[in-house]
């Protein structure tokens, strides 16, 4: 028996679906910071990527895809997925405090609560792209939520 309230449905043509919250971070400016210091940059990235997929597991998500700069991932609950974003921001926000203003690694975060077809480990469909166009009208070190 799954703890899942909203199991993955499988369709006649062998497609499995499943309702969502999705999240999507990405770094505003990261072609920039890259730009002015490379290494630094990924390492900065690399240690916030690894902060925030610790940070969704603990907060029920699951981390499904991680390219560069971004992090997709997807929570049971929306609930849940507003509660991580909003303490990885916090958290981010005290990480950067460290930093000279040129140099912080800010992500802008995007929420949406849609169907997702699953493949694998990973999901796909509107739902994700409508979370990605989301976290692109976000701010720096904010979070738009649909």
């Amino acid at each position: 028996m799954s703890s899942d309230p909203h199991p993955a449905r499988t369709s006649p043509a062998g497609i499995e679906r499943k309702l969502a919250a999705i999240f999507h971070a990405d770094v505003k400016g990261y072609s920039r910071l890259i730009s002015q210091d490379e290494v630094t940059t990924l390492r900065t990235v690399a240690a916030y990527l690894e902060r925030m997929r610790t940070l969704v597991r603990q907060h029920g998500g699951r981390a499904v895809g991680s390219r560069g700069d971004s992090l997709l991932a997807e929570f049971p609950s929306v609930v849940e997925a507003v509660q991580c974003a909003v303490e990885i921001q916090r958290d981010l926000q005290v990480r950067n405090a460290e930093l000279p203003v040129a140099r912080r690694v800010e992500f802008r975060i995007g929420i949406n609560l849609g169907e997702v077809v699953v493949e694998g480990d990973e999901i796909y469909g509107d739902g994700v792209n409508i979370a990605v166009r989301l976290e692109g009208l976000a701010e720096a070190g904010g979070i738009c939520i649909s």
